[in-house]
């Protein structure tokens, strides 16, 4: 492996525009492509295979027009005013006609004559208890298609429905919607309030990305000494993302692909892309101070060592991404094949056009200057330094460092005890956005079940009966009489009457414990209700989809951690040629992965810090967030084992015994390990600081998860375990090494054949 990228790199090299060219071209290719098809994301994250999803798609197939997306409109006047006053009805009933004018929106005013005429009907029959709290605008025609009144008539909610899924809706369609209700806003003196559905997906990059990226050129700058050193690294890794994300992208109109793959592959590129060309720049340039030799050998070298290095980090991270695969859900992994084919481009950059743009710069890459400063430091100035003082002091007291990382990282995690997965929504939005704004007021009206009805399908067992005014109304009444139901109303029937859809409003909110329970309820086959009428009852709806999820991604996430472990195992075996070391890392591994998802449960559910990081509301974390935040960082833990350890493998390979090829090679790798997990800790850092919720949360838990990883993990943990098996620690049954292959991440091969060259 040394010897073959040792020839990349020499060939990069001399051949530099060659190669850059060659990725220039590949670069307008993803541009042009991106210009042609456009950029279509959604936040569509269905399952197939879910209770939720096979109810939609047998709408979809008996109803049609009834399988659509919904969404709302809040009207709401001023404090102490009635939104029923002649002019505000007037404007209301224009808003809705220009809405059921729109394309892709389902035109209901013929539909809910049927459905009011059932709902009136069983009101009749309701005794007061059992009247919701609210009513309908009225005109001298009737009542308004889809509009509710509250009770103090201060707030008005215009209800409608799409005729497909609501992120298959163009924003074009939603924001001529949000134009209509707006007109309203200044003719009626209200304030018109769109929901979260209707609302734009914003992937801007934000000051907080920035200054993450700022952040990053200023380490590079004091690890590597130069600009023109620290802005390799940087140009490698924007370009890896610009053909990474923008492939994704010139995709999207074939592949349906969510905002948070977009994000999550520059999170990974942005990161990974620094930090491989960081460890071979470094590399080049200590080879050049240390052996005096030319820069375009260096370059080859560094490709040769360090680059096999980088080569098997990286694919431990796109192994662990791909894993993702397994688990078969589509949006899950179009998120990892953004992320996995975004560090495979990284890793390509860093072996090919690295070299290349280092054979533009030559022997610039280290200034007159740099070579004196380095020469006028003495052999022992290493020793001295804090790096080899901090290895020291952590092999002495090796014990007590293992207990007490163990203790901490163990208290970091007990949050994990109570943690709550969905999917965040306008609840947990800021208080300052109109999605928060918008749920509010729908709670202060109505109740906040109303942010998160149900869809109930009733379907006759038996298929030659059929379903009739009185025994639908029978059924509502029934179901509205179940505990934490606040309202249920009938929507309508199929054309033979064997099947019924229903709207069942909670008393509880979409994320809370209690609606859980109710769908839960709601879908047992034992229920007195489903028995008595014979029937049937599916459950859709936000929070029936949200369960679900939740469901299948807690079943599938353990074989997933079993495949990423046993194939990341695999690969650190080859490269260590060690029983301990592929072991010790993965349980570090776990230590870090526990106490990320502890610290993050802290933050985003219990609100630890919220102000800190920009958010008002705490709430259920990302349900796929485990999944996802597990299988990148431990690709990216498994970065800084390969690079550390392999440091001190190297030193062990080349003479050095006992606790001082641990010291020597911490001494050697530590410094730009260090950088390198700085430079990922400030680039997801700036992740925190987006409006997305979401992005917010993978964000953190990533920039935590680093930071435990790296520092404490890596740095500090693994040196002491280290210590403890000492020379044993790269033991090695024999038969075992002569069955693997031998991969030469230290170079001894390259190194050999050099010498070999030069003696003759």
């Amino acid at each position: 492996m040394s010897i073959f990228l040792y020839k990349i790199g020499n060939f990069a090299y001399r051949k530099s525009w060659y190669v850059i060219t060659a990725w220039l071209v590949i670069l307008a290719v993803v541009g042009t492509l991106m210009g042609v098809n456009g950029i279509q994301v959604s936040s569509n994250m269905k399952i197939e295979g879910t209770e939720s999803q096979r109810i939609l798609d047998q709408l979809a197939q008996e109803l049609p027009m009834a399988s659509g997306g919904q969404g709302s409109i809040v009207f709401k006047a001023p404090a102490e005013e009635r939104m029923d006053t002649p002019e505000r009805i007037a404007a209301i009933s224009k808003v809705i006609n220009d809405v059921y004018q729109l394309e892709d929106v389902l035109n209901t005013a013929e539909l809910a004559t049927e459905a009011n005429a059932l709902s009136l009907l069983m009101m009749q029959n309701a005794t007061p208890d059992q009247l919701p709290p609210y009513g309908y605008m009225m005109t001298e025609a009737g009542p308004l298609p889809g509009v509710l009144l509250s009770s103090d008539g201060n707030i008005a909610l215009f209800q409608f429905q799409f005729l497909k899924d609501v992120n298959s809706v163009p924003q074009d369609v939603k924001d001529a919607i949000i134009d209509a209700a707006k007109v309203a806003e200044t003719e009626a003196n209200i304030t018109v309030l769109p929901s979260e559905s209707l609302l734009p997906l914003h992937l801007g990059i934000g000051a907080g990305e920035i200054i993450g990226v700022v952040v990053a050129a200023l380490v590079l700058l004091m690890t590597l000494g130069s600009m023109v050193a620290a802005g390799l690294p940087l140009l490698t890794a924007l370009l890896g993302v610009a053909l990474g994300v923008g492939g994704a992208f010139s995709l999207s109109s074939m592949i349906e692909m969510t905002s948070v793959s977009a994000m999550l592959g520059l999170m990974v590129g942005l990161a990974v892309g620094i930090d491989y060309c960081l460890f071979i720049v470094n590399r080049q340039r200590h080879l050049i101070f240390e052996q005096g030799i030319s820069a375009q050998e260096a370059t080859s070298r560094a490709i040769g060592t360090s680059g096999s290095a980088v080569f098997f980090a990286g694919l431990t991270v796109i192994i662990a991404l791909c894993g993702m695969l397994v688990i078969d859900i589509s949006f899950l992994s179009i998120m990892a094949l953004v992320a996995a084919a975004t560090v495979f481009i990284n890793v390509l950059l860093a072996l090919t056009l690295l070299p290349a743009l280092l054979g533009l710069v030559g022997e610039r890459i280290c200034s007159e200057k740099a070579r004196q400063k380095y020469n006028s430091k003495s052999a022992t100035s290493a020793k001295s330094g804090f790096s080899d003082r901090w290895v020291r002091g952590v092999i002495k007291f090796r014990w007590p460092v293992i207990l007490i990382i163990i203790v901490v990282l163990g208290i970091a995690a007990t949050p994990i005890s109570k943690m709550d997965m969905g999917i965040p929504g306008a609840a947990t939005a800021n208080l300052d956005t109109a999605a928060r704004q918008s749920y509010d007021a729908i709670t202060e009206g109505f109740g906040e079940g109303f942010n998160g009805p149900f869809v109930i399908v009733a379907e006759q067992n038996n298929s030659s009966a059929a379903f009739t005014p009185e025994s639908l109304i029978q059924l509502v009444m029934e179901l509205n009489s179940l505990d934490n139901v606040a309202q249920v109303s009938p929507l309508g029937m199929n054309e033979n009457g064997s099947l019924a859809i229903l709207s069942l409003i909670p008393e509880t909110g979409p994320s809370d414990k209690e609606t859980k329970d109710l769908v839960t309820h709601l879908r047992d086959p034992n229920l007195n209700i489903v028995q008595s009428h014979d029937i049937k009852l599916g459950v859709t709806g936000f929070t029936a989809v949200n369960i679900d999820m939740s469901a299948k991604l807690a079943d599938v996430f353990p074989l997933y951690v079993g495949i990423i472990v046993i194939l990341s195992i695999i690969i650190l075996l080859l490269v260590f040629r060690s029983i301990v070391v592929p072991i010790k890392a993965t349980v570090g591994f776990l230590l870090s992965i526990l106490a990320t998802f502890g610290c993050t449960t802290a933050v985003f559910q219990w609100g630890w810090l919220s102000g800190l990081f920009g958010f008002d509301t705490g709430g259920p974390l990302l349900s796929f967030m485990p999944i996802i935040i597990t299988g990148i960082l431990y690709g990216l833990a498994m970065d800084y084992q390969v690079f550390l350890v392999s440091s001190m493998r190297e030193s062990y390979v080349h003479g050095h015994r006992g606790t001082e090829s641990i010291v020597h090679g911490y001494n050697q790798a530590s410094r730009v390990v260090l950088a390198a997990a700085v430079i990922m800790v400030s680039v997801f850092a700036g992740f925190i600081f987006t409006e997305d919720i979401i992005i917010k949360q993978i964000g953190f838990a990533l920039t935590i998860g680093i930071f435990i990883d790296a520092f404490i993990v890596r740095m500090t943990l693994v040196p002491a375990v280290m210590a403890i098996f000492d020379s044993k620690a790269w033991w090695i049954p024999k038969w075992l090494d002569r069955m693997l292959p031998n991969l030469d991440v230290e170079g001894d091969k390259l190194i050999s054949k050099l010498n070999e060259k030069n003696e003759q």
